[in-house]
């Protein structure tokens, strides 16, 4: 196995060769084992996602580091261009004054939103009494999207949610319905009530005829991460798979394609069989634009499909730490993790009768005892079908003797076929001699 070799500094170096800095900037490797780059991480969403990945990264890579520092530093920022005054108070505080005064709750700022809000709140509550009074289905299905939107925009999700699902009954044509769904499952995502993502999703994709390109994009990676975050690894691989390139930057409010391609990649390498992986991922020429906008995850895709295993589980190892700062997939990395490599221990046995231990583990980067009680574990769960000789450090597999099993097919079918034969040749007798069980009965 040539666990060295290591090319993905030579194609990334490729791939960004063209273009001015903007466009390299937009479309770098966020996720590698390099130091995280967090301003480029966070150029890749817009809107209240950019905030929570922002907040969970400060949460989740440990107190007075210079990466927590400007996290907060950048979630301050971006809240300040919005009007959720109590999100800016949680930030300064958690600031705690490190970063100078500048950083500190704004009081004057946080009364004039306040008193913004409260005016446009009364003026919206206003216009909808109106609407209601009249009658009239479209203003009263925009009065309550107007609400649904001034509560997202004050982080009031709650309320965000009820508004937007209050205008299905005023809903009139299927781009109604659509924008309804949409508007509903960008709160729940957020909320992290992923059954209503389910259910919205599946509304929406009832009304095909309204349906454009870019919002099916959008449902399958709605689809996709609501799999995800239930566990379903198979089923999310499969929809970040169906996504096509027509997304772009299209839903940065909720996803960037370097996710569609992490997510993706990452489920598939730990669900799909040989095959499928080949079919559905490596010859996936629409899941291979977003492969290339991660290098890492694509040569690890590869490397995994050549039996080049050491390389992909270093290649998984530089990518861990920051995977683990991601606000979807952190809960779901040693799962996944895990499942890729007892996928590879398992396919890297299968062709052999015997396998020298101190081989595999060194291809597999690892102590051969640690790798007995990997493979014990597999062994134990009828994964793997073999036996361990510890002694020799030897791994004998259990093949069925083909053989043998042929022999023992053949003479069951030579007794089945005597047996046959031989009630044959006892029918035709009685026949012959007119034997009559119901004649013998009578005379008895």
């Amino acid at each position: 196995m040539d666990a060295d070799d290591d090319s993905s500094g030579v194609m990334i170096d490729e791939i960004y060769a063209n273009g001015d800095d903007g466009e390299k900037r937009s479309h770098r490797p966020i996720i590698s084992g390099d130091q995280f780059d967090i301003e480029a991480y966070a150029s890749l969403y817009a809107g209240r996602t950019k905030i929570a990945r922002l907040l969970f990264i400060a949460d989740h890579c440990g107190d007075n580091s210079a990466v927590q520092l400007e996290a907060l530093r950048m979630a301050y920022d971006e809240i300040k261009k919005g009007e959720d005054t109590q999100l800016l108070r949680e930030v300064a505080h958690k600031i705690d004054c490190r970063l100078g005064p500048d950083y500190a709750v704004d009081g004057a700022w946080c009364d004039a939103v306040d008193r913004r809000a409260e005016l446009k709140k009364e003026k919206l509550d206003n216009e909808l009494n109106a609407y209601r009074t009249n009658l009239i289905k479209e203003s009263i299905r925009m009065g309550y999207n107007d609400f649904g939107d001034f509560y997202y925009a004050h982080g009031q999700l709650g309320d965000a949610f009820k508004s937007f699902a209050r205008t299905r009954d005023y809903c009139t044509t299927s781009k109604h319905i659509i924008h309804m769904c949409m508007n509903a499952i960008l709160v729940s995502i957020e909320m992290g009530q992923f059954p209503h993502v389910t259910s919205y999703v599946g509304k929406a994709e009832q009304t095909p005829e309204a349906l454009d390109q870019i919002t099916v994009a959008k449902l399958r990676c709605a689809a996709g991460l609501s799999n995800l975050v239930a566990k379903k690894y198979k089923l999310a691989a499969r929809k970040f798979l169906e996504t096509g390139p027509e997304l772009g930057s299209h839903y940065n409010e909720v996803i960037a394609p370097q996710d569609v391609a992490t997510y993706g990649g990452l489920c598939a390498l730990a669900t799909f069989d040989r095959t499928e992986l080949k079919s559905k991922v490596i010859d996936n020429t629409h899941f291979r634009n977003f492969l290339e906008l991660v290098p890492e995850v694509r040569e690890l895709i590869n490397d995994f499909y050549s039996s080049h295993y050491a390389s992909c589980l270093e290649y998984l190892g530089k990518l861990k730490e920051n995977l683990l700062l991601d606000i979807h997939l952190h809960d779901h990395v040693e799962t996944l993790y895990d499942l890729i490599r007892h996928k590879a221990l398992i396919q890297y046995t299968h062709p052999f009768v015997s396998v020298d231990l101190h081989m595999m583990a060194n291809a597999f980067k690892t102590t051969v005892t640690g790798l007995e009680k990997e493979l014990e574990a597999l062994i134990t769960d009828n994964q793997i079908q073999a036996r361990i000789d510890s002694h020799n450090k030897i791994l004998y597999a259990r093949h069925a003797d083909q053989r043998n099993a042929t022999f023992q097919r053949a003479l069951e079918t030579g007794r089945e076929f005597d047996g046959d034969v031989r009630s044959m040749l006892l029918r035709s007798n009685l026949i012959k001699h007119e034997y009559n069980l119901r004649s013998l009965i009578r005379k008895l």
